[in-house]
């Protein structure tokens, strides 16, 4: 347990002795003590039982540190892993700039923390990020700039998302999207090669949100399990697509799911495998889609058309040389409304997903290895609002999809502002390694009369909304260089490289679920006398 002790001894010259492998521990060579008494610094209590298989509780975060070896290895990674990103970054070029926490509220995409002040009616804002700080330094002569930001956003928690959280931020002044990916690449693959003695791919490979959506049914998409999906609904006969979905004109499509050859490849243990995932709490959600539930065929060739026939003689045979299908392979088919790709995963997305973690759950797929890092472009410039995010706060149903900073990506998306906004691509890059978003960043709008037009004319912020970024479009009017920036997560970086599939795992002190610090007993109530003090009162 580490436990501290006062060692009392006399220290005399040490005798010669023999070379052993000690690990990791410092040897005292050419001393020792002649041990008189040792005795503990504080009594250890007797109400905490401390073996080597005791497992604490997160309201003893201390002992969890203190007893938990691979807990603080990955601290101690995320340690290096920083120092090692500053270094690379001060040599080209960078300068590690702070910049502040106490900000104000302004609507870029998602919940603030507020900070009241003794001032009636005045607040601080927590920053969802430095995004704004860091285009003013790029307009105050800062041509690059990095630091390792806090960050805070009230959202909802995951294993992934913590309320506060760390990201490495970075911008540049005369750049654009190959610039910094250029830089981000060269950050990451060192970081891989040094500490995790891998090579990763030079360059990473670009596919669109479009492609990615399409070929994945995920903006992150995992490219390791394989499992790509195709659209089938051409090939479908229309009394079988009416079977399967009550949409009208609906986009159908397709993937298949294989076990592993040696393990248990055959029609009987598919077919096993996926009524019991359906008949789960885990498959629920995908048999009450609105839009329909998936189709399921399972290839088996003692049955006419392998097992297929619904799907029409000439259909069956066409989706089998598409698939490549063998017997034992699991075919699923679901459709959704046909329209442009919004959000971040469609219905088969996730249900990829799913299938492919319950069979290696079950050993019926060996579980993915390596690392396949890949980069998203290609955003739309503008998504639909919804309830879970706040957006922009403008009446025109729309928010910008990364931030409403980012720039249209050519001339002809510009142009395309006044005709249809949703069909406006950003210049808007997301780095994805196995499935994980480590970070996004984009070429931003640099001009003062483009950026109140986003804002004004096609997002139709109010004026007192628009206001309050009055401070930006002061800085981009007195003149601005073109930059693009990128902001990557750190927790989940580090998490990624120590594999921990959470993010509390690679932080110190981390929150739990529901945001609470439960060994330090945070957020606490607030006395009547400090609700006095910031002149704040509890809704009756």
């Amino acid at each position: 347990m580490h436990t501290p002790v006062a060692v009392r001894g006399l220290l005399r010259e040490r005798k010669q002795q023999p070379d052993r492998d000690s690990g990791d521990i410092q040897k005292i060579l050419h001393v020792e003590v002649d041990l008189l008494n040792v005795q503990p610094v504080n009594e250890f209590p007797s109400d905490i039982i401390a073996t080597p298989d005791t497992l604490f509780g997160a309201e003893q975060r201390h002992l969890q540190l203190r007893s938990d070896t691979k807990l603080r290895a990955a601290l101690t990674t995320r340690s290096k892993a920083g120092l090692m990103l500053r270094v690379k970054l001060q040599d080209l070029g960078f300068m590690e700039v702070e910049t502040p926490l106490l900000f104000k509220s302004t609507p870029e995409g998602a919940r603030e923390f507020i900070v009241p002040t003794r001032r009636k009616g005045l607040a601080y804002a927590l920053p969802q990020s430095p995004q704004q700080f860091k285009q003013i330094l790029m307009g105050s002569g800062i041509t690059k700039y990095y630091q390792f930001a806090r960050c805070f956003r009230d959202e909802d928690l995951r294993a992934d998302r913590q309320p506060e959280f760390t990201q490495l931020d970075l911008e540049m002044s005369f750049a654009g999207a190959n610039q910094v990916m250029n830089v981000i690449e060269e950050l990451i693959r060192s970081l891989w090669s040094k500490y995790l003695e891998l090579e990763l791919p030079n360059p990473f490979p670009r596919i669109s949100y479009a492609e990615a959506m399409s070929r994945y049914g995920s903006d992150k998409p995992d490219t390791r399990i394989g499992m790509q999906i195709s659209p089938v609904g051409y090939l479908l006969p229309g009394d079988l697509i009416n079977k399967i979905t009550p949409l009208q004109d609906p986009v159908v499509e397709a993937m298949t799911l294989r076990f592993e050859p040696n393990l248990d490849n055959d029609p009987y243990t598919m077919r096993t495998f996926i009524i019991n995932f359906l008949d789960s709490s885990e498959g629920a959600p995908f048999i009450d889609n609105q839009e329909g539930g998936p189709g399921v065929f399972i290839v088996d060739s003692t049955k006419p058309l392998q097992g297929l026939q619904a799907l029409g003689f000439e259909a069956a045979e066409r989706i089998e040389d598409l698939f490549k299908i063998e017997d034992g392979d699991l075919l699923i088919l679901q459709a959704r409304r046909n329209g442009p790709f919004s959000g971040g995963s469609t219905p088969l997305g996730n249900l990829r997903l799913a299938l492919h973690a319950a069979a290696v759950r079950e050993g019926h797929l060996e579980p993915t290895t390596g690392f396949a890092p890949l980069w998203v472009t290609d955003f739309p410039l503008f998504s639909p609002t919804s309830n879970a995010e706040p957006g922009q706060g403008g009446d025109a149903g729309l928010a910008a999809t990364h931030h409403p900073f980012t720039s249209p990506k050519t001339s002809k998306d510009i142009d395309m502002l006044m005709i249809d906004p949703t069909k406006v691509i950003g210049d808007h890059y997301d780095l994805v390694i196995n499935g994980v978003e480590l970070g996004g960043g984009s070429r931003r709008i640099h001009n003062a009369e483009m950026q109140a037009f986003v804002m004004r004319d096609i997002l139709k912020m109010g004026p007192e909304r628009l206001a309050e970024f009055s401070h930006l479009l002061e800085v981009l009017h007195a003149g601005c260089p073109p930059h693009a920036g990128i902001a990557l997560g750190f927790d989940r970086l580090v998490a990624l490289m120590v594999g921990k599939t959470s993010v509390r795992d690679v932080i110190a002190f981390p929150k739990t679920g529901k945001g609470e610090d439960v060994l330090v007993k945070s957020p606490g109530l607030m006395s009547m006398e400090a609700l006095e003090t910031y002149h704040l009162q509890y809704r009756q």
